[in-house]
C-alpha cells in the first residue's frame, strides 16, 4: 500500500478536525445541519470520523484565492 493510500484512509476524529480546522464542537455540527461541513462518516454508535482525503478536498474548495 503506498503513502498517498494510506493517507486517503485515515480517519479523524470530531474533536481533531475541529482542532484542525479552529473551530467548536458546535460549530461544526451547526456547518453539519446546513451542508457545509466536510463530509463525513457516521459509526454505528453513533460518533464521527472524516477520511483525511475528504477534510483535504473540502479545504482545497474552501480555499480563498486573494
Amino acid at each position: 500500500m503506498s503513502a498517498h493510500s494510506g493517507n486517503a484512509r485515515k480517519m479523524l476524529t470530531l474533536p481533531e478536525v475541529c482542532d484542525e480546522l479552529n473551530v467548536s464542537r458546535s460549530t461544526f455540527y451547526d456547518w453539519r445541519q446546513k451542508h457545509r461541513a466536510p463530509r463525513c462518516i457516521k459509526l454505528p454508535n453513533g460518533d464521527l470520523r472524516v477520511r483525511r482525503s475528504d477534510l483535504d478536498k473540502w479545504l482545497d474548495a474552501h480555499e480563498d484565492a486573494a
